[in-house]
């Protein structure tokens, strides 16, 4: 017989960040540990359950025991189980005790060759394992599981026996439909009864069958116990509170997501209420009074029409009533001194300008290695006037890009920094714009940390761009060059942020900037940690930036085959290390492969590759060729193609337009095919050989100008 089964876990508050992953967890692993053992499909429907102080799970179709099934049972080498006169020798006997065939007759017991020895096997049967011992398991190896951010101790009520868990657990609840699951986890012994809402529902709810387990909580416990029910009905009523109040709730973002999967971790029956602060406080720069809002106090802070910050702000509370003032006016007590400290941070901080303070940042380590952040701000400056200088406009060979350089990191020492860490370089801009600094300066300074996160925005404007780069530079080749490489999922410095940044700014603003020279030149500021190990850092960094590269390209969509192709030429020559050209050499392969002449070239592009490679570790020397030392009708028709293609083609490449380029040579089908086909290249006449490798070595490099063709063959 199969039924719904109920499992709840009732604990002291867990910690909202974790909830929802425990939540999961505890699902998946009472589900996993059931279907091991047969007590239900691994694809039964289930529903997981999560609120401040549950973890529950609903399975739908357990049985009430395991069915029996007939298994092989494997005993022993035969010349180990029969003696001389074939019978049953007493190791065999306790072997079939042991397996739990004492009763069988061993003269049914099957010889089958296992491996190198004749083995004896037995026909037996599973037994009916009872749901409780099933669960018993099930549930010891779900709570091992767990994800646990950090295990707490605590003692039972027998004041002797001591407990592990995430929280205190007070109460287990564990239902076959309207049966009782007699298990036991933590010291607790499983009911059917559970608690409800702390404040606002029944002390007890007891169940009279799991299939109840939802709705009762809802209606006699005050719980929404499903997670994502739960979040759903926050938003609903966020939205409608912001529609009543004809504001928003600000762009949609992972703050905004995250901040709603928190406070859906801190209570059970939701509801939300609007309240104010006094509009003085919106003279504050309004990231500080959001991140105060959001990140201290769980609120949603709401924004006008046009995006402005208003002076209201959404409270999700765990309480339900009917005439909410206390909560309101509470949080709204609760919330002006934090607005009033963000004030008296900003208002005194503008009283020192940036540029006074960037002494101070002589105290501030950077890395013990490598200095402090006044050392660092002076490769920056350095750098960062080199990339300028590379760039289009260059800002007119105005030194903003030094100057916004020098005022980067000054932020770092201001109180409202120091209390909100995540607010550098947006603070930095507010107090260079309140300093009288030229507006690309202020913006660089807020700009130099962009993009801050996979699909951020990127800086504008030359000084923004510049000091972006030589940041991350400064960062990528500093601890390389020390040996803080990441390793594994370590990555102390994100070093992989930095680098990625790099490469979308390079690619996507587009930039005609080489990569290799920006990293040599990065490293010139450092000569004091790298002695003679200059090329293996560029090399090592190089690769690095390589590694990342493939993998966001990989994630934009683009095949491994595609991506291989155009990386494999990137440094080759000038033009191949900038990364701008990147995708425009991606979409040409992807043009070029749906050629109908594209599988037979890039083979030929496969094959040529092989003969010059061997050719090269045999130390053969060859070069191009004029047509007039080709002796064979086949070289000369091939080497007459190639110049023509190669004069169709030039023309697209100095363009850039690098898919008319590659399709200029899809004529070279046929006489690439015939050559092969009716000349041997690997002669032993070493002229004639040097000949041939030079009239390959020459198809390669014309069409791989854009990418390495051989490498989409299959």
């Amino acid at each position: 017989m199969s039924d719904t089964l109920l499992v709840e876990l009732l604990t002291e508050e867990l910690p909202p960040k974790a909830l929802r992953r425990l939540g999961e967890a505890f699902a998946e692993g009472v589900v996993k540990g059931l279907a091991k053992r047969e007590m239900c499909d691994a694809s039964a429907t289930s529903r997981a359950f999560a609120t401040p102080r549950r973890l529950a799970v609903s399975i739908a179709g357990v049985k009430a025991q395991s069915e029996p099934r007939a298994i092989e049972v494997k005993l022993m080498p035969v010349a180990v189980a029969l003696d001389a006169n074939g019978q049953p020798t007493p190791a065999l006997r306790k072997k079939m005790e042991a397996a739990g065939l004492a009763n069988a007759d061993p003269s049914t017991f099957r010889r089958k060759v296992d491996g190198k020895a004749e083995m004896l096997f037995a026909d037996s049967r599973t037994p009916a394992v009872p749901l409780a011992q099933a669960l018993q398991g099930a549930l010891e190896e779900a709570l091992a599981a767990l994800p646990i951010p950090k295990v707490m101790s605590y003692q039972l009520e027998d004041g002797s026996t001591t407990v592990q868990f995430v929280r205190p657990a007070h109460g287990l609840v564990a239902l076959h439909g309207t049966e009782v699951v007699d298990v036991a986890a933590l010291g607790l012994k499983a009911g059917r009864m559970t608690r409800g809402h702390r404040f606002q529902g029944a002390e007890s709810v007891s169940f009279a069958s799991a299939d109840e387990y939802e709705q009762r909580l809802v209606n006699e416990g005050g719980v929404i116990a499903s997670f994502d029910a739960r979040r759903e009905e926050i938003r609903r009523q966020l939205e409608a509170q912001a529609g009543h109040a004809q504001a928003g709730l600000g762009p949609a973002s992972g703050v905004y997501d995250a901040l709603l999967d928190e406070v859906t971790a801190l209570v059970e029956m939701p509801t939300v209420y609007a309240g104010e602060f006094e509009r003085d406080f919106l003279a504050v720069p309004p990231e500080c009074l959001v991140l105060t809002m959001r990140q201290n106090q769980k609120y949603f802070p709401l924004f006008d029409a046009a995006g402005k910050l208003t002076n209201r702000f959404l409270i999700v509370s765990n309480m339900r009533l009917e005439d909410p003032v206390n909560i309101v006016q509470g949080n709204e007590r609760v919330v002006r001194p934090r607005l009033a400290d963000a004030r008296f941070f900003f208002e005194t901080d503008k009283k020192t300008r940036l540029a006074d303070r960037v002494s101070q940042l002589r105290t501030v380590v950077y890395h013990n290695k490598l200095g402090s952040q006044l050392e660092r701000v002076e490769r920056l400056r350095r750098l960062a006037s080199r990339i300028q200088s590379m760039l289009p406009r260059g800002d007119k060979g105005k030194p903003y890009a030094d100057r916004a350089a020098l005022l980067a990191k000054a932020d770092l020492v201001t109180l409202m920094v120091g209390e909100f860490p995540e607010l550098q370089g947006v603070m930095g801009k507010y107090y260079a714009e309140a300093d009288g600094e030229e507006p690309s300066v202020a913006r660089a300074v807020e700009q130099h940390y962009w993009p801050r996160f996979a699909g951020d925005a990127l800086p504008t404007g030359d000084a923004s761009i510049a000091v972006a780069l030589a940041d991350r530079m400064d960062s990528l080749v500093g601890m390389f060059s020390i040996g803080q490489r990441p390793t594994g999922d370590k990555d102390p410095f994100a070093l992989r942020r930095a680098a990625l940044g790099v490469i979308r700014i390079l690619m996507e603003t587009p930039l005609s900037i080489e990569l290799l020279p920006l990293i040599r030149q990065s490293l010139e500021l450092f000569p004091e940690v790298l002695d003679d190990r200059v090329e293996t850092v560029v090399s090592e960094v190089w690769s690095f930036m390589r590694e990342r590269l493939d993998n966001l390209l990989r994630e934009r969509g683009y095949t491994a085959h595609e991506v291989a192709a155009v990386l494999e030429v990137q440094g080759t020559e000038s033009q191949h290390d900038r990364l701008d050209l990147v995708p425009r050499r991606l979409e040409a392969v992807r043009a070029f492969q749906k050629l109908p002449e594209a599988g037979s070239l890039a083979a030929a592009n496969k094959r040529i590759s092989n003969i010059l490679r061997q050719a090269m570790q045999k130390g053969e020397q060859y070069g191009f060729v004029e047509e007039g030392a080709l002796d064979e009708a086949l070289e000369r028709d091939l080497y007459r193609a190639l110049r023509d293609a190669s004069t169709a083609a030039t023309p697209h490449f100095e363009r850039g337009d690098y898919t008319e380029y590659l399709k200029s040579f899809a004529v070279l089908k046929a006489p690439v095919d015939a050559f092969f086909d009716g000349v041997m290249v690997m002669v032993d006449e070493p002229e004639l050989r040097r000949k041939r490798l030079g009239l390959l070595s020459e198809l390669q490099w014309q069409m791989n100008r854009v990418a390495d063709i051989s490498k989409l063959a299959a």
